[in-house]
C-alpha cells in the first residue's frame, strides 16, 4: 500500500501520520508533499524520518494508491484531480469537494456505504459536522430528525497553527501587561469568545454555518433536514463542543436515547457529569453528555457533545474511510 500524504507539515498532515501509526495502517511505502517552503523537512513515522518533497516540483503521481489532502481548497482543487486521474484515491479534507454531487462525503459510523460511489475523490466533512452526525446518526435512524438548532464552541486548532501560536502569544501577552495582537482572528480571541468563523454570506449565516446544513443533508441523504448553527472561536487548543437542540420525528425519551447512544459507533456517552475539551483532546471518539428533553421542541432532545477536532474532526476520519476502501475492520 502506498500513501501519500499533501499538506504534511501542517497540523492535520502530522496527526495524519500519528492516527496511520497508531492504527497500524498498512503503508509500505509513504509519500509527503508540502509547500515549496517545507520542502526537506524531515518528518517521522515509525522510527523512520520521511523527508518533504515540494508538491508544486512533482509531474507525476502514478504508484499512489491512496492520498490523504489537508492543504487547502485551492491545493485540492489543483491536485486531486490530477493523483486521481494518476490512479489514486483522494480523501481529501478541505471544503473542495464536499458539495460536489459526484464526491461522497463520509463519515464511517455514518455513511460508510457512499465509499462505494466515489469517482477517484473522497471528502472528508468539516469537522464540527462531523462531531454532530455521529452523534445524531442512532436518533436520526430510531426516531426521525426534523430540524437542529446548533451553537458550537471551536478551538482555535480549527483555524491552523498560525491561530494557536495567536492565542498563546496573546495569553503571554495579557499576563505581562502587553498589548495583545490581532493577526489571524477576527477579533481578539484570547478570554474572549468570536461568533464568527468564515465569512459571511447574504443570509447572515456564516460559510462555516452554511457547511453544517448543507453537509449534513448530503451525509444523511436528507434534503428536507433544517439545520440552525451559530458558530463560535473561543479560547481552547484543541476540541470542539457544540450545544445541540433536535425537533423529532416521533418521541424519544432522554432514558431511551441514552440507550441508543451507548451502543453507538464512534459514541462514547458521559453519564455522570459532561464531556469537556481538555479531556477528550487525543481521543478519538464522539463524547456526548446531559442529554435531555428539550424544553422548545416537542418531541424534542438537547444534548452536549464535544470531540477532538483534528482528530476525529479531520485525520482519524480521514484514516477511517482509507480504511473503508482496503475493507479495514477498523474503519468503524
Amino acid at each position: 500500500m502506498r500513501v501519500a500524504i499533501v499538506g504534511a507539515t501542517g497540523e492535520v498532515g502530522r496527526a495524519f501520520l500519528k492516527v496511520l501509526e497508531e492504527r497500524d495502517f498498512p503503508v509500505d511505502e509513504l509519500y509527503l508533499f508540502a509547500s515549496e517552503k517545507s520542502e526537506g523537512t524531515e518528518l517521522t513515522f515509525r522510527g523512520e524520518k520521511f523527508k518533504v518533497r515540494a508538491l508544486n516540483k512533482e509531474s507525476s503521481f502514478k504508484g499512489i494508491d491512496i492520498a490523504l489532502f489537508s492543504a487547502g481548497s485551492g491545493i485540492s482543487k489543483e491536485y486531486a484531480p490530477r493523483f486521481a486521474k494518476d490512479g489514486a484515491v483522494v480523501v481529501d479534507n478541505s471544503s473542495a469537494w464536499r458539495l460536489d454531487p459526484d464526491v461522497p462525503l463520509v463519515v464511517p459510523e455514518v455513511n460508510p456505504e457512499d465509499v462505494e460511489h466515489h469517482k477517484g475523490i473522497i471528502a472528508n466533512p468539516n469537522c464540527s459536522t462531523i462531531q454532530m452526525v455521529v452523534a445524531l446518526k442512532p436518533i436520526y435512524d430510531a426516531v426521525g430528525i426534523e430540524a437542529i438548532v446548533v451553537a458550537t464552541y471551536q478551538s482555535v486548532s480549527g483555524a491552523g497553527a498560525k491561530a494557536i501560536k495567536e492565542l498563546e502569544e496573546q495569553t503571554k501577552a495579557w499576563c505581562e501587561g502587553r498589548e495583545m495582537k490581532v493577526n489571524n482572528l477576527p477579533r481578539r480571541i484570547a478570554f474572549n469568545v468570536i461568533p464568527q468563523i468564515d465569512v459571511f454570506t447574504e443570509n447572515g449565516y456564516t460559510k462555516e454555518e452554511m457547511k453544517m446544513l448543507n453537509e449534513t443533508r448530503k451525509i444523511l441523504h436528507d434534503p428536507n433536514i433544517k439545520v440552525s448553527a451559530t458558530t463560535v472561536r473561543v479560547p481552547v487548543f484543541y476540541g470542539h463542543s457544540e450545544a445541540i437542540s433536535l425537533k423529532l420525528r416521533n418521541p424519544l425519551e432522554p432514558e431511551e436515547a441514552r440507550d441508543l447512544l451507548k451502543k453507538a459507533k464512534g459514541v462514547v456517552l458521559v453519564e455522570d457529569g459532561y464531556p469537556v475539551p481538555i479531556e477528550v483532546a487525543g481521543r478519538d471518539e464522539v463524547f456526548v453528555g446531559r442529554v435531555r428533553k428539550d424544553l422548545v421542541f416537542e418531541p424534542g432532545l438537547s444534548m452536549w457533545v464535544v470531540a477532538d477536532n483534528i482528530r476525529k474532526g479531520a485525520a482519524t476520519n480521514a484514516v477511517q474511510i482509507a480504511e473503508l476502501l482496503i475493507g479495514s475492520p477498523k474503519a468503524c
